[in-house]
């Protein structure tokens, strides 16, 4: 120390302090403002923005604040050097954060707009948060004088081993990312596997692939599996769909007939029911001749996969109706099943006699 602190070291030292909270709280205030204005506008990026700079603006105000304060004190160059790359190291680990705060919530954002569903891949928001606050602390360790290449070599050197140990976790991360970079699955798409594993994809994570079901429950399968597995993804490259359903009709039936009441169910459903496509050019494709019946394929349309089942059910419905007032029968399979009993000739049964004749008892008159 050079001089003695006075009293307008400490005064000036306040001054500072006290700027550097009343500049954090003004921060805070006019961003809950603009917090309030982004909310308004269709982009979502301003949000996360404003967002994380509320959590993070005041307190680097508060360390600026705290430099100042520090430089106004006399102090020797020793400690003011620490001072000044403490300080510094702290406000470079407040603008990591910030950044990868902000980068994490634009990407997610981004591929939130590209899937168009409400669930995320976050196997790319931890990458990003991670790769940011990686760089950000390896240059705070460089601003308060600590050597990063040793760092960097032991990192290279143990990062092998850690590579061996961690065989199926880094199996899993790489297939995540391959399964996201080739767009084969994206977060909402309804998938099914071939060991009968299906439903929505929920979440791309850097170890497994959620998916939920149509009873809401989640099937947790590992990236690795998914992207060596078997898969019918019936989101792409559409996500409309052509179901089929199986009717059966009478010998006696006029199939013209059967055709056009068919046709005009099919109309009625594709219009009324939601999840239906009512642009869809309705079909029925007669096909085989039956024990007891001619069958015969009815095409419809369906908005996604899940839609299927309330139009089939809608649709079964309906035509049953239709076909009794029509009266076009639906018969069921029958068969003829007959009997025949043989008796067994009495030679087959050696130790069996022919019983004699039975006598009359004598009668005395």
């Amino acid at each position: 120390m050079n001089r003695g602190v006075v009293l307008h070291d400490w005064v000036a030292a306040s001054i500072a302090m006290a700027a550097g909270i009343a500049a954090g709280l003004l921060l805070r205030v006019l961003l809950k403002w603009l917090g309030k204005h982004a909310l308004r506008t269709r982009w979502s990026g301003d949000d996360i923005i404003v967002d994380a700079l509320r959590t993070i603006a005041p307190w680097a105000a508060v360390v600026a604040g705290t430099a100042a304060a520090a430089s106004a004190l006399p102090l020797t160059t020793r400690v003011s050097g620490i001072a000044n790359h403490t300080l510094t190291a702290l406000f470079i680990l407040i603008t990591t954060f910030t950044v990868a705060r902000v980068v994490a919530g634009l990407v997610q954002s981004l591929a939130q707009s590209r899937t168009g569903v409400a669930g995320s891949a976050t196997i790319f928001v931890n990458i990003t948060r991670v790769v940011v606050v990686a760089m950000g602390i390896l240059v705070a360790l460089e601003t308060v004088g600590v050597s990063i290449a040793p760092l960097l070599t032991a990192l290279g050197v143990g990062g092998l081993a850690v590579a061996l140990a961690l065989q199926d976790t880094l199996a899993n991360l790489f297939a995540g990312v391959h399964i996201l970079a080739s767009k084969t699955v994206q977060p909402g798409d309804y998938i099914r596997l071939s060991g009968g594993e299906e439903g929505y994809v929920v979440d791309i994570n850097w170890r497994n692939t959620v998916v939920r079901n149509l009873s809401n429950n989640l099937v947790i399968i590992p990236n690795a599996r998914l992207a060596r597995t078997n898969m019918t993804n019936y989101t792409r490259p559409e996500q409309e769909l052509s179901i089929v359903v199986q009717v059966g009709v009478g010998y006696d039936s006029d199939l013209e007939h059967v055709e056009r009441v068919t046709l005009d169910v099919v109309d009625s459903v594709m219009t009324d029911i939601s999840g239906a496509l009512p642009g869809h050019e309705a079909a029925v494709r007669f096909h085989t001749f039956a024990e007891s019946r001619i069958n015969f394929s009815v095409i419809l349309g369906v908005g996604e996969f899940s839609d299927q089942y309330r139009i089939k059910h809608e649709f079964i419905k309906r035509l049953h109706r239709r076909y009794r007032a029509e009266g076009i029968s639906i018969p069921a399979p029958a068969r003829s099943v007959s009997f025949q009993r043989d008796l067994p000739d009495a030679s087959h049964f050696p130790h069996q006699r022919e019983a004699p004749p039975a006598r009359l008892p004598d009668t005395q008159h």
